[in-house]
This record gives C-alpha cells, structure tokens and sequence, in this order.
C-alpha cells in the first residue's frame, strides 16, 4: 500500500507515462480576416412599449400588458335535450375575437365535447364585454373563453 502523498505522486507518474493526459488543443486556421455575423432582424418585442402582433384584423392577444375584457353581458347556454337525455358534460374552449366595441365578432372551437359546441357557440355569441384599451385607443382583442356544463 501506499501512503498518502506517495499514491498521488504514482497516480500522477502513471497518468503522464500511459498517455491519459489530454492532448494540446489544435491551432486555429489562420484566417484572412474576420467576418462579421450576418444580421438578421429581431423579433418585435411584445407590450405596449414594442410593436404587437396582430393577426389579420388587427387584434392583439390578451395577456402581459393586454388586460382581458370585462364581460358586461352572459347569456347561458342552453343545454341540449339530446346531451342531458345521454347525461353528457363537459368544456367548450373557444378563442374568441372581441371588437373594439365589446362585441363577439368572431368564434373559433380549441377544445369541444360535440354534443355541446353549438350551444356553446350560440351563447357566446350574445356576450358583450368592455372595450379593451391599449394606450387609451381601443383595439380588438383574443381571448380564450370556456363554457362548462354539468349536470345538477
């Protein structure tokens, strides 16, 4: 056995003897010059301090500093006859588009039990919200809605 300084002096002895040691880094290739990075634009940056994305009408996406409407009239759905009599529950998520002046002005399904869209669809429709402000102007917005529906 070995004592404590003579291991590490053999260790360190048998290392450098069995090539164990880490090979030198090659040398970089010699180059002309240095090329500059190519540029590529940056991504808009979201908030009301950078430029929004909007999609195709114009509406921005809520969340950061985009507050969510508030809704200012419900109107429930009507539970389809069908869907009771089958005992039939569950979520309808729809991302909606909310016009500047509070109104549903477009519906489109994420996430849906099919015996329940369309009632789902109808009420949605018919809720109205307050305008949402983006430094002091209203804008058209999108929004995730969720109706549930469960039986009693």
């Amino acid at each position: 056995m070995f004592g404590r300084s003579g291991a590490r002096v053999c260790v360190l002895a048998w290392l450098a003897t069995a090539g164990c040691a880490r090979p030198a880094p090659a040398p970089a290739p010699p180059s002309a010059a240095p090329t500059a990075a190519p540029t590529r634009p940056r991504p808009p940056i979201g908030g009301v301090v950078g430029r929004l994305e909007r999609d195709e009408n114009g509406a921005v996406r809520v969340g950061g500093n985009i507050r969510e409407p508030r809704k200012t009239k419900s109107v429930d759905p009507i539970y389809p006859s069908a869907a009771k009599e089958a005992r039939i529950q569950g979520a309808v998520v729809l991302e909606a588009v909310i016009s500047v002046e509070g109104r549903v002005e477009d519906l489109n399904v994420v996430r849906s039990v099919p015996e329940l869209e369309e009632a789902a669809i109808e009420a949605v429709r018919q809720w109205e919200y307050t305008p949402t402000l983006l430094a002091g102007v209203p804008v058209p917005v999108i929004m995730t809605v969720t109706v549930n529906f469960r039986l009693q």
